[in-house]
């Protein structure tokens, strides 16, 4: 039995092909920002779980370290260790800036790690090249997504760091890659004040009489060194002994250390649900507007190649051609037609992924959505347009 929705896409197989190329495009587009908001929820989940803790201490009724400000004093997390069901706390800070090396800038997270072993919350869990920090200055781990090797010297401020170790998926939750320093640098390079407000903050220190007693010798220099040093980091991170509760562990925390404590999936709702809200949202409208355009794209075309061939179907009408037969061949070129289609988009979306500067997360799920969707698309357009086609009359279509 002849085919007759492969003949005529044989007859004209160029302009089906291209036709369906173009589709295929713009259905990678809709897979790829499904990728892009999928991305940024990895992202925010990443940079929890490299940190390795159970419980983020910050300052008290904010939101911090990751979507607000937070300053706590470097020694409490002494206090910490002693409380009930802690099995180690560690110091952190995160500042995001352009880190330079040579004539290039990236833009990244420096991460402040305290000194400690292996496992110490907040280093990075694992490395691909290289070794931890050893040294309490002067050297770096960097996220290879920045683009440093081994040995490169990069800039922080005013120092030059060199980059020991290389590490893989350690980004912030906007998808700027990590470099991790050491905890003293980290806290300089945070509140580094320039050479003119240093000096004048000094001269500001001496013209004070309280500070500058002449019965009391050194005390003028003793405030001047106070203020020189920054002894604040922007949280603390808890890891819980086993079989201990995370929320009863930061309740007690809370309660005689006078900070907050976020447990894993409270700082995962703050990340998901407010840092990256706002920009999650967006992408979606833009997604559910990129879809909507798809499927009016999908229907058009489909309709459009029907009408095509309106002489084509009163030839067929006329020679005793049943509605069923026309109707199979518009629904199997439109099935053909998003196949086509889906394979083009899904092929070119994983091709092109990997180049985006940020991560793209392109799930089997939404795969299979996706094609579905195409498919359900497909075959209403084609409904649309046999409905077209069965109404038409062979005499006028054969005389216009």
């Amino acid at each position: 039995m002849i085919n007759l929705a492969a003949r005529d896409i044989l007859h004209a197989w160029g302009k089906f092909l291209f036709t369906g190329i173009g589709l295929g495009l713009l259905i990678g587009v809709t897979l790829t920002m499904a990728g892009v908001y999928r991305g940024m929820v990895a992202d925010g989940k990443a940079l929890l779980d490299n940190s390795g803790a159970d419980l983020w201490v910050v300052q008290r009724d904010t939101l911090g370290p990751y979507a607000e400000p937070s300053s706590l004093p470097d020694d409490l997390y002494r206090g910490i260790l002693a409380m009930p069901g802690v099995a180690r706390a560690a110091n952190v800070t995160y500042l995001t800036m352009q880190v330079r090396q040579d004539e290039r800038d990236v833009r990244t997270m420096v991460v402040g790690i305290a000194p400690g072993a292996a496992g110490t919350p907040g280093w990075p869990p694992h490395l691909v090249a290289g070794r931890q920090i050893t040294r309490s200055h002067y050297e770096a781990v960097a996220d290879i997504a920045t683009g440093f090797r081994l040995d490169d010297h990069i800039r922080i401020r005013r120092n030059l760091y060199t980059v020991v170790g290389l590490t893989r998926r350690m980004v912030s939750s906007s998808g700027d890659p990590m470099v991790f320093i050491p905890l003293k640098d980290a806290q300089e390079a945070q509140f580094l004040k320039d050479n003119d407000s240093i000096l004048q903050n000094r001269r500001r220190t001496a013209e004070n009489p309280a500070f500058n007693r002449p019965g009391v010798p050194g005390l003028l220099d003793a405030v001047i060194a106070s203020q020189s040093g920054n002894h604040n980091v922007n949280a603390v991170l808890v890891q819980v002994r086993p079989g201990q509760s995370a929320s009863d562990v930061a309740a007690s925390i809370q309660r005689w250390k006078r900070v907050t404590a976020y447990s894993r999936p409270q700082m995962e709702e703050i990340l998901i649900g407010k840092l990256i809200a706002t920009s999650a949202r967006q992408i979606g409208m833009f997604l559910v507007i990129l879809a909507i355009v798809s499927a009016a794209i999908v229907a058009f075309i489909i309709y459009t190649l029907t009408l095509g061939k309106i002489r084509e179907i009163a030839v067929l009408k006329l020679i005793g051609t049943r509605n069923r037969t026309i109707a199979g061949m518009i629904l199997q070129q439109a099935l053909g037609l998003g196949l086509i289609g889906f394979v083009v988009g899904k092929i070119s979306a994983t091709l092109w992924a990997p180049n985006f500067p940020k991560y793209v997360l392109l799930e089997p799920g939404d795969a299979v959505t996706g094609f579905i969707a195409v498919m359900v698309i497909c075959v209403l357009a084609s409904l649309v347009a046999i409905r077209a086609a069965l109404k038409v009359d062979p005499a006028e279509a054969i005389g216009g």
